[in-house]
């Protein structure tokens, strides 16, 4: 095997790895994976995303936080989930009236 597919087949492993380990974490602190999920921006804001583990065409991503738009505040930010079962009901319906670009 020549060295350059040994160097390919490592970093997709090592993606792999990463992946699965965003994944677990995201799992553990009781956020879905995959779908729509509520975040909170860096200045607090609170809406829903589609967020999709691995890939992501509007935001950079930062293992289990992304830098992208708020739609609440029209600034970009840092974003990270939120389990909605830590929000109030009145988070949670807040969260849900604002939605980011429909892409992932």
């Amino acid at each position: 095997m020549n060295p350059g597919a040994i160097v390919a087949i490592v970093v997709a492993v090592v993606l792999v790895l990463v992946l699965v380990g965003v994944t677990v974490a995201m799992r553990a602190r009781g956020i879905p994976v995959g779908g729509d999920i509520v975040v909170r921006c860096s200045r607090g804001h609170l809406y829903t995303t589609t967020w999709i583990p691995g890939g992501s065409l509007k935001a950079v991503r930062l293992g289990t936080a992304r830098y992208q738009r708020c739609p609440v505040g029209k600034h970009w930010a840092l974003t990270r989930p939120v389990p909605e079962s830590q929000l109030t009901p009145e988070e949670a319906s807040q969260a849900r009236s604002f939605h980011d670009a429909q892409v992932p």
